[in-house]
């Protein structure tokens, strides 16, 4: 799957702001990026007696409004959505994933940290680097707030360049951590067996998808 990083602070403290700065900044040396954010409010993106909304309405798990430019999905959840899942969904086409909040998840953490905001988060792991408008001292990598360039290079090459080559696997929806040996005899297999079949050139990007209907 893409890399995940996940932007967070408190409110107010600029998230958003910096991480359309950041985004810019990788966008503009060529890397594809998808963006998310997390909240707490429940989100309408339709309106009653709308024709997706009626889809919804009728049971429908889930629905797309697809124009020349641009499709909106509306999916209904019955859990709080994991980064795995929403990385998933998003899909493996892009470089990279950034996303706002979800502070409790997972994913390799940037924090926002401005001094007016007070003091730094507490209880939130797997931060590795601060963005921040004061020195902190600390044992953490830091970076001004005000510049997302140095953050961007960075991330360029802590977790871009080394997965230049990737190789995702999901078993029943989740995904399969691999070593590096069966990652690369998975990966020599797919190209092989695709590389044999007519009419295929060279190969950038490889998707397979196996669903099974199991009688319980």
């Amino acid at each position: 799957m893409p890399p995940v990083i996940s932007i967070v602070g408190p409110s107010n403290s600029g998230k958003t702001t910096f991480l359309v700065k950041l985004v810019a900044a990788l966008v503009s040396r060529g890397y594809r990026v998808a963006t998310a954010k997390h909240t707490a409010e429940d989100i309408s993106f339709d309106k009653p007696d709308k024709d997706t909304w009626r889809h919804l309405e009728a049971g429908s798990g889930a629905t797309a409004a697809v124009s020349s430019t641009q499709l909106a999905l509306i999916q209904r959840l019955e859990a709080d959505f994991k980064l795995d899942e929403l990385t998933r969904l998003l899909g493996e086409e892009y470089d990279l994933i950034l996303t706002e909040g979800f502070k409790q998840g997972d994913a390799p953490k940037i924090e926002v940290h401005r001094r007016v905001s007070g003091p730094r988060l507490e209880g939130v792991s797997k931060i590795i680097a601060v963005a921040t408008d004061e020195p902190l001292g600390e044992g953490v990598r830091q970076f001004p707030l005000d510049d997302a360039v140095p953050l961007a290079d960075f991330i360029e090459q802590g977790f871009l360049k080394p997965q230049a080559e990737r190789l995702s696997v999901y078993v029943n929806g989740k995904p399969l951590a691999l070593s590096v040996f069966p990652r690369e005899f998975v990966t020599n297999v797919l190209l092989a067996m695709a590389a044999s079949l007519k009419g295929v050139g060279e190969i950038e990007d490889l998707d397979i998808s196996l669903h099974r209907h199991v009688d319980e």
